[in-house]
């Protein structure tokens, strides 16, 4: 599972931050300022960071005004995409409103499809005497409560649902054809990424679609999925292609 791990880092982020603002300001202007930063906004990552400082395009889904003391602290719920940088975000806040602002705290509380509401805080004790149980009692009980499927991880990407005499052609590094599909998640473009799934919920693996949904589901031949990244062994399901002979 760690071969698609980016997934999930790169996904949509959401965090709890508390902002500083270097003067008072009314909650209504605060209100105003804080509606114009919803959508497509342009970053340049600050000094101290890892990437470089070149101006890019992230896109901010939502912001909360959790709490104000109509002083100089307020609290932020932010959605918004991977790589948004929280302490620019509060910079630019300060600059149109006239006052400046810097963040204080940062919490992200989820990441893709995994949240601090979802179950998954989980001490490596916990860890520990699920490992202890399992193997000294023989019980997994603990276990399947501190380690979930690894399909859980692709939960935000749009499924595509392979048929059993397909699988092991994409295991084998096949592209997945139209005939191989048998069923789609709607909403999806070509070049988008998805999932590959068994019949059964297994997850195949990552690929890019070479076909819009609604295409797929319309034709009768071509390929489907560019498959990107298999995590399914070999062998899991029996072969349909015949071997040559000779």
């Amino acid at each position: 599972m760690t071969r698609i791990i980016g997934t999930v880092m790169h996904s949509t982020k959401e965090y709890v931050c508390v902002m500083q603002l270097h003067r008072p300001v009314p909650q209504e202007r605060l209100l105003e300022v804080l509606k114009m930063f919803e959508g497509e906004v342009y970053q340049r990552p600050p000094l101290r960071s890892s990437v470089k400082r070149a101006l890019r395009t992230r896109r901010i889904y939502r912001i909360e005004l959790l709490e104000y003391d109509g002083e100089r602290y307020a609290v932020l719920r932010v959605d918004c995409d991977a790589g948004t940088y929280m302490r620019k975000l509060c910079w630019d806040i300060g600059l149109i409103l006239g006052v400046g602002a810097h963040m204080r705290e940062l919490r992200r509380i989820r990441t893709g499809p995994f949240s601090e509401d979802s179950g998954l805080l989980v001490r490596m004790q916990d860890l520990a005497e699920a490992i202890y149980r399992w193997k000294e009692e023989g019980s997994d009980d603990l276990l399947r409560r501190v380690i979930v499927p690894g399909e859980l991880s692709v939960c935000h990407i749009p499924k595509v649902i392979v048929r059993d005499t397909a699988v092991e052609s994409l295991v084998h590094g096949a592209q997945l054809a139209v005939p191989g599909v048998a069923a789609v998640e709607e909403g999806f473009g070509k070049g988008d990424l998805v999932a590959l799934l068994t019949l059964k919920g297994e997850l195949i693996g990552l690929g890019r679609a070479e076909m819009p949904w609604n295409e797929i589901l319309e034709s009768k031949r071509g390929i489907a999925v560019k498959p990107a990244r298999i995590i399914m062994e070999r062998g899991v399901y029996p072969r349909a292609w015949k071997k040559k002979e000779g």
